[in-house]
């Protein structure tokens, strides 16, 4: 009989280490999923900050030079306002307020192709 009491309390000890384990797995994968989220809210909003105020900065550049190209005539300077043009289109039909855009890092790459075009003509 006290065979069996000692194999009931050893038993007991392994359940509960079992036990413990399983509900602090349970509170750490519960409190890391609201960790995460937090966090992924956070950063999230940084890259989004981060996104408008490149673009924002494109956007003055192009109007700045447009404004002041815009009374010379010669070809250069045609071929520049060209693109100037296309670049603040595009920059004006960037969806800002959509976060989950599908091509946003393709529209960005694009908008600074014809950011690094105005530069080099």
């Amino acid at each position: 009989m006290e065979a069996a009491a000692e194999l009931d309390a050893f038993d007991a000890i392994v359940m509960a280490e079992e036990r413990f384990h399983g509900e602090g797995y349970q509170e750490g994968y519960t409190e890391g999923a609201q960790s995460g989220v937090i966090e992924g809210r956070q950063y999230g909003i940084q890259q989004g900050v981060n996104i408008g105020l490149e673009i924002g900065s494109y956007l003055g550049f192009a109007m700045t030079w447009q404004k002041l190209l815009c009374k010379c005539t010669d070809e250069k300077h045609s071929k520049k306002m060209k693109i100037l043009e296309s670049l603040i289109k595009m920059i004006q039909e960037f969806p800002h307020e959509d976060p989950v855009y599908d091509k946003l890092q393709e529209d960005l790459e694009k908008i600074r192709g014809l950011l690094i075009a105005a530069y080099s003509i």
